[in-house]
């Protein structure tokens, strides 16, 4: 009794957090029934039947064999997969906290760190909406978890650790980013070349398994080729049509309709260049003459896509760069020709998105539910629903700057690596910021949503967190080691005065007696000097 108490006093804090996180998940369970549903559910709920290729495979769908699939074959409603997506988002905080605690961080500042998972209403949004994103989130957690659980990670945890985030990229394609952080950390965490190039081939080999087992899938038993996605020249196209000057962009006669005007694109985004019926790749249809037939333009996008790369590159980077700061706004807003962000708040009564998603006939959300397996009706619990929604616009949500603080701090972090001491701190914050950087601007090289920039609530201010801790050692140890410079340099000086003491002695007591003082103080300034090279390298536990 007394070591449950002992435990709940010393972490209050996380306890009250992990209290309101379920509170939270409990009202979105019962305000929204059986599940949320959005454009793409129904993708990911039926898109493994690949007897019935109406969906297609726009998107890697791990997600539907890992989750939705054992929940439907087992017939169980989709308020199931809701569930378990509540149970992963209170896990990633769990597991992110205890690995903050296990690797030096103050328990006040781990348990704040873990705040935006817990209570943030877009995470509680997405953890009730039947899409992929809660599980990217898990596996990229699970990963960085593994390999951080020992300063050092043995090839084991490696193992475990390059699944983890390799299972990633067949849930979410962006996932196949990973690899960077994840490699560069495995090598500079290993002590010698064997050691290192044996972790890298490991990490490497187990990243790819997931991946390449997807694909084999893909191809074999769906029959949708050998690839994650195939919409990846689309949002190509997307990205750099958006970001391209068509009055200066030399193109081919074939290619020059696919361009969009000034105005066309500021008002549909990459998104909608991409989806909307108004876009010029859908509204585009050259006729080959002597066949009869309409000629796909996709090759011609592609050729489009890689003619503005190569003539106006600094207009993609551009665009590319004032998308990857949205997130750091004070409010969550949307921009002209951004995708919607009402698409992950929660609305006073269920929502709908014609014509994919509507409220009665063949595509209504009721039929959705039926087809996979049960569940009853779409219905709202009215007063939980207003309480959500009111929750998530007047403050239920992570300002920006917590974010930029988290990257900012994760940096600095970084910058207190040195070779001679444990660069542990250092590179646990190059491994989580790293991550975060892959997952954030790999999305925004091709589209921003602020769906896309879940995967931050998890990163970056654990990412702070290490970075504050990293650079609190390292300061500390540097004035601890420059007030052992001053004692050493006092030293010194009291070597002078028993010189001048014993003058008038003989002369070989007075050379022993400098002799003996000097040596005490090379001593106090070899100290000083290791001090310096291992300053903030052990942080001791809270």
């Amino acid at each position: 009794m007394w070591a449950t108490v002992d435990l709940a006093r010393r972490h209050w804090m996380f306890w009250l957090l992990l209290a309101g996180g379920l509170l939270l998940r409990g009202i979105a369970q019962i305000a929204y029934e059986p599940a949320l549903l959005f454009i793409d559910s129904k993708k990911y709920i039926f898109g493994t039947d690949f007897m019935n290729t109406i969906w297609g495979s726009f998107d890697p769908l791990g997600y539907s064999l890992v989750i939705l699939r054992p929940i439907m074959i087992l017939g169980r409603s989709l308020a199931y997969a809701a569930l378990v997506q509540h149970v992963l988002g209170m896990a990633m905080a769990g597991a992110l906290y205890a690995l903050m605690l296990r690797r030096g961080v103050y328990r006040w500042l781990a348990a704040l760190a873990v705040a935006p998972v817990l209570l943030d209403a877009y995470q509680l949004n997405a953890e009730q909406t039947i899409m992929p994103d809660v599980l990217f989130e898990a596996l990229l957690v699970a990963g960085i978890v593994l390999l951080l659980w020992q300063r050092r990670p043995g090839l084991f945890l490696i193992i475990l650790g390059g699944l983890a985030l390799g299972a990633s990229a067949p849930v979410r394609q962006v996932g196949e980013a990973l690899i960077a952080p994840a490699l560069i950390y495995v090598v500079f965490a290993a002590q010698g070349w064997r050691k290192r190039l044996l972790h890298g081939a490991v990490l490497t080999a187990c990243f790819a398994l997931p991946i390449v087992g997807y694909m084999s899938y893909s191809a074999v038993i769906m029959q949708y080729g050998f690839e994650l996605s195939n919409m990846g020249n689309a949002y190509l196209y997307g990205r750099a049509a958006h970001a391209a000057d068509c009055a200066t962009l030399k193109l081919p006669a074939v290619e020059r309709p696919l361009c969009p005007s000034p105005s066309l694109s500021a008002t549909l985004g990459v998104d909608g260049l991409v989806n909307a019926p108004e876009s010029p790749r859908v509204t585009y249809e050259p006729v080959n003459i002597q066949l009869g037939l309409v000629i796909d333009t996709n090759a011609w996008q592609k050729a489009l896509a890689y003619s503005v790369l190569r003539q106006q590159p600094m207009r993609v980077a551009g665009d590319i760069a004032r998308d990857s700061v949205k997130i750091f706004a004070l409010t969550r807003n949307t921009e002209q020709g951004d995708t919607q962000i009402s698409r992950w708040q929660f609305q006073f009564g269920y929502p709908y998105y014609p014509p994919g998603l509507t409220r009665h006939g063949y595509n209504s959300a009721n039929k959705v539910f039926a087809r996979a397996g049960g569940g009853g009706h779409a219905r709202v619990h009215w007063k939980a629903d207003i309480a959500l929604r009111y929750y998530q616009l007047h403050g239920g949500y992570t300002p920006g700057p917590v974010f930029l603080f988290g990257l900012l701090a994760g940096i600095g972090g970084i910058f207190t690596f040195r070779r001679r001491r444990d660069s542990s701190p250092a590179l646990a914050c190059l491994l989580i910021t790293g991550c975060a950087v892959a997952v954030l601007l790999g999305a925004d090289l091709y589209e921003f949503s602020w769906r896309y920039q879940l995967p931050a609530l998890v990163t970056l201010p654990v990412a702070g967190a290490f970075g504050v801790t990293a650079l609190v050692g390292f300061f500390r140890a540097r004035a601890q080691a420059q007030r052992s410079m001053t004692e050493a340099a006092g030293a010194v000086e009291a070597v002078e005065s028993v010189d001048a003491v014993v003058s008038g002695g003989s002369a070989a007591g007075v050379s022993a007696v400098r002799e003996r003082a000097n040596g005490d103080a090379a001593a106090e300034v070899r100290n000083v000097a290791d001090e310096l090279a291992v300053a903030g390298s052990e942080q001791a536990a809270p």
